[in-house]
């Protein structure tokens, strides 16, 4: 028994540790599901013991709010709901009733309070009972009404969310790899949290209306006939179907085939009653109500062997594991890698090399560990640095424990630099790989990036390099050369400024007019005023142009290049007409946003799913089993490669 109430103890403080990471410092130091693990383990110690402590994350709802935002106590408690991963639970739940069958998004849940037609508050859950009031914030959703049509006072719940396209189109534009956001839930909850809501305005976050608390109005006992109402009023309702006992489960199928093009994030679905006065009187526990339930994806898992951790270093200094295992299939794609994001993580599922090891895809999307069978805890980290061989540092930040290594000079610093500098999208130097600038560099033909166009001083040491001939060499020439003329915006983005993508630096030299005096002197309360250019990327921006350091580099580039002036006139139409849909991992892109990018560029549209109207599926795994596949054959719309998308586009990429 005492063992038992031990580990009820050892449990309890770590979910609380965990809760508030995710609650209220919008991080996670555990994946949800060891989370959900280590709940259901708590909450069966706590129904065989009898026992449940005051502090108990069953007992309670989120954490303590910390935040400068002013706080307000919610007129009811806002609730966490019971949750199952059985589809035949929830048609026992249900019993003869009807309910509506819904997402559960995954962002951040908002009351909205209106008098007399116009939006009079918003708060945030915070910790069930009391939140934050972010009133301003809600104002620039995009979708919020200010004004609705009914004069009465209503109050009502839903969730602020942030696409995933916009998610993964915010985070290309942050150069830095440790700035950032790791999905898009933290992204919102910073978003919706902001003390200046113009930065709230530049996220695109949207409000999807969940549940109507009150309103004066003869709803005739039926949530929908609520929703319906909310619709009228000018809200987005989030997504939702009407079930009973006999096709919820077909529903829930429905639910998970959508979710693969569904660009809204979710965790899961939602049933609630649609009889208001039944669901009622079933009352509450101490921590969910009874007249819903929350459904959970049971992931589909594979059991594999953990093969190796790669640790990669990245020119910020920190050093990312990631487990290599024996490849399998997930939600229809073969995956063989998962980030385990931190020290702390790989410390706490005790991983070593040869385990056997569990994996999913979270969300069906991410590849994740979800628990280590094993648990040999042998895995070493490593003192020196994988790039450099010097000593590594392991340091704790808000309880994270992350890996970093000390060298200032470490050549992955510098290596990722200069691969930065002549990427595609930078000062496009085709033939200087990171293999062949790491080569460079070690000889000393590379110090800064100037120099890169004096490389023909080391004609006779390069010629006796493996890999280059005359013929390889006088290409690479032809390439530096070719790069001597470029646009501003490029050369702006190939510097490497934190947080600065390449559509900040467009948007900045267009506002500047391509005027590089004026853009290096450029103040933060001038660059603010810039539309996606917020507080963050305006001190950056400004405090680089303010080191006499860069200030030499750019000099010194400035003696080798000259700019263009930028007429947009690159576009084509040659895929004018054509719909296309992406899916899988890329191999000669970054991400599906930048062939997106590409695609739309060349007149072609890109959407989240297949239809009649699509012309092209895009998809590495032309032979796998994923449900787009199976629609693309169902309708008879050609499954390409990324090879093969190439082909088409050949000769016409500018």
């Amino acid at each position: 028994m005492n063992s038992k109430i031990d580990r009820i103890k050892e449990l309890v403080n770590i979910l609380n540790e965990a809760a508030k990471a995710y609650y209220s410092e919008s991080r996670e130091i555990m994946t949800n599901y060891e989370y959900d693990a280590l709940y259901d383990e708590l909450t069966k110690l706590e129904e065989e013991t009898g026992i449940v402590l005051a502090n108990s994350p069953t007992n309670r709802v989120g954490y303590e709010v910390l935040s400068e935002l002013p706080k307000e106590t919610h007129a009811s408690p806002m609730l966490s709901l019971s949750k199952t991963k059985s589809r035949e639970e929830l048609a026992d739940w249900l019993k003869d009733k009807e309910g509506l069958l819904s997402w559960k998004m995954d962002g951040l849940t908002i009351v909205l309070t209106y008098n007399d037609g116009k939006l009079a508050k918003a708060v945030t859950r915070g910790n069930g009972e009391v939140g934050e009031v972010i009133t301003n914030n809600a104002r620039v959703f995009t979708n919020v009404p200010l004004n609705i049509p009914y004069k009465g006072e209503l109050i009502l719940r839903g969730e602020a969310v942030i696409s995933y396209s916009d998610f993964e189109k915010i985070n290309r534009e942050i150069e830095d790899d440790d700035a950032k956001y790791k999905n898009p839930r933290n992204l919102c909850s910073g978003s919706v949290r902001q003390l200046n809501n113009e930065l709230t305005a530049k996220r695109n976050v949207r409000f999807y209306a969940f549940t109507l608390v009150s309103a004066d109005y003869d709803f005739e006992n039926s949530r929908e006939k609520q929703m319906l109402f909310l619709k009228d009023n000018g809200f987005q309702t989030v997504e939702y179907k009407r079930v009973n006992k006999d096709n919820v489960v077909e529903m829930v199928e429905w639910f998970e085939k959508k979710i693969e093009s569904n660009d809204v994030p979710s965790d899961g679905l939602v049933l609630t009653y649609d009889d208001i006065a039944y669901g009622d009187s079933l009352g509450r526990t101490a921590k969910a109500p009874r007249n819903a339930i929350a459904f959970k994806w049971a992931d589909e898992i594979a059991e594999t062997t953990l093969e190796n951790i790669e640790w990669s270093a990245s020119r910020t200094g920190l050093i990312n594991p990631v487990a290599i295992f024996k490849p399998v299939e997930l939600e229809g794609t073969t995956v063989s890698r998962a980030s385990v994001h931190n020290v702390s993580i790989v410390k706490s599922l005790k991983l070593g090399i040869g385990d056997k090891i569990t994996v999913y895809k979270a969300n069906m999307i991410i590849p994740q560990i979800a628990e280590n069978l094993t648990k040999s805890d042998t895995a070493v980290i490593p003192d020196k640095c994988p790039v450099c061989g010097e000593k590594t540092q392991i340091r704790d930040v808000n309880d994270v424990k992350s890996l970093y290594c000390l060298n200032k000079e470490c050549p992955a610093k510098h290596i990722k630099s200069f691969a930065h500098f002549v990427s595609r999208d930078a000062m496009n130097i085709d033939g200087l790989s990171e293999a062949t600038l790491e080569k460079f560099i070690d000889n000393g033909f590379i110090r800064e990036f100037a120099d890169i166009y004096h490389i023909d001083r080391y004609e006779e040491q390069i010629l006796t390099m493996d890999g280059f001939g005359m013929r390889s060499y006088e290409n690479l020439l032809a390439a530096i050369n070719n790069s001597r003329k470029t646009y501003l915006f490029k050369f702006i983005y190939s510097l490497g400024i934190e947080n600065i993508g390449l559509s900040n630096s467009k948007m900045i030299c267009r506002e500047y007019d391509d005027d590089l005096t004026k853009i290096m002197n450029a103040e933060v309360d001038e660059l603010v005023t810039i539309d996606g250019v917020g507080e963050v990327i305006a001190k950056t921006f400004s405090d680089y142009f303010k080191d006499a350091n860069n200030i030499r580099k750019i000099n010194e580039l400035l003696k080798e290049i000259v700019f263009e002036k930028d007429e947009k006139s690159d576009s084509s139409d040659i895929l004018k007409d054509k719909v296309f849909v992406i899916t899988g991992s890329l191999n000669g892109y970054a991400n599906r946003n930048e062939m997106k990018d590409l695609i739309e560029k060349l007149g072609g549209k890109v959407t989240g799913s297949v239809t009649g109207k699509t012309s092209y599926l895009i998809n590495n795994d032309v032979t796998s089993s994923s449900s787009k596949n199976k629609k693309a054959k169902e309708l008879g719309v050609p499954i390409i490669s990324e090879d093969d998308f190439n082909k088409l586009i050949e000769g016409q990429v500018i």
